[in-house]
């Protein structure tokens, strides 16, 4: 029988949740840039829009619930970027396709960064490892003297969030 590692204080099945949650908000924003790639009238993509937002909602919940600091991490800022890009959407109407396009952009790259730059914490200036409490961190850091200056292990690129 394989044991199944649950975070500490986390949501039950959190993984699966995840991986459910995204497959449901990128199948909606698909819809959704499809429909203004192909001028669908916007009143027929407001299901779509609504399952964009509250996926998306959800999925940063999830990452929210762990502690605000997500929010300053690399991955984090780029979720910012995406939503601020988002919000130029009724501002810059005529220019919708290319907005949601270059949000495409920045999930992929978002998505599949290295470590390295998905967990660099712009609080406290370097890499916070998933997973690692954060006396570990400062204890590591001061034992090697590199405070302040720590780096992702080789091969701990995760490809996915």
């Amino acid at each position: 029988m394989k044991a199944c590692r649950e975070p500490r204080g986390g949501i039950p099945h959190e993984r699966a949740w995840n991986v459910g949650l995204r497959t449901v908000h990128l199948m909606a924003f698909g819809l959704l840039l499809g429909g203004h790639a192909w001028e669908i009238e916007p009143v027929r993509l407001a299901g779509p829009l609504w399952v964009t937002i509250l996926s998306g909602a959800a999925l940063m919940g999830l990452e929210l619930r762990k502690g605000l600091e997500w929010l300053f991490l690399g991955k984090g800022v780029m979720i910012l970027v995406k939503l601020g890009l988002l919000l130029l959407v009724p501002i810059f109407w005529e220019a919708r396709v290319p907005l949601l396009l270059a949000v495409v952009v920045i999930a992929s790259i978002g998505s599949h960064m290295p470590s390295r730059f998905r967990y660099y914490s712009l609080l406290r200036r370097r890499v916070v490892l998933p997973d690692e409490p954060a006396a570990a961190i400062v204890a590591s850091a001061e034992s090697n003297g590199s405070a302040g200056h720590l780096s992702a292990p080789r091969g701990s690129d995760r490809g996915s969030p």
